[in-house]
């Protein structure tokens, strides 16, 4: 069986309301809704007793596609890599038609990996990581 189509990319984060304030005043994402699971269901699902997760949808376009942020109780520890290339690792890739713009516009919190570069295939991309050290990508694409 194919899966039908994409739902979401969670991203597990140390401070919901920080990483909030990030994914809207950064990116521009909106957040579309807001709930807390707890209980043996999600428990379970995630094999971690007494799990707790405070969840935050936010959407960047109209494909409906969403970014699912998660404050977890009780925290893991820290297992993101720390270079983009290590196995494991993961980003969350956006489109924005003037990236250019987008990096002159980031707040002076945000440091970039690089500047803005040129890539072979001819698209420009720029990387930065969230409060929580989560890789963004930033893609300009045409209209």
């Amino acid at each position: 069986m194919n899966v039908s189509d994409t739902h979401h990319t969670g991203v597990v984060v140390t401070d919901l309301d920080e990483a909030l304030e990030f994914y809207r005043e950064t990116l521009g994402l909106e957040v579309v809704d807001e709930f807390t699971l707890a209980g043996e269901g999600i428990a379970t699902a995630i094999d971690v007793d007494d799990a707790t997760g405070h969840f935050a949808h936010l959407t960047a376009g109209t494909d409906g596609t969403r970014i699912e942020l998660i404050e977890y109780e009780p925290a893991g520890d820290d297992a993101h890599p720390t270079a983009i290339n290590q196995h494991g690792a993961v980003h969350i890739g956006f489109a924005v038609p003037d990236l250019q713009a987008f990096y002159e516009a980031l707040p002076a919190d945000v440091d970039p990996i690089s500047q803005p570069q040129r890539i072979e295939v001819g698209l420009e991309i720029l990387f930065f990581r969230d409060p929580d050290g989560n890789v963004i990508e930033v893609v300009e694409t045409e209209g």
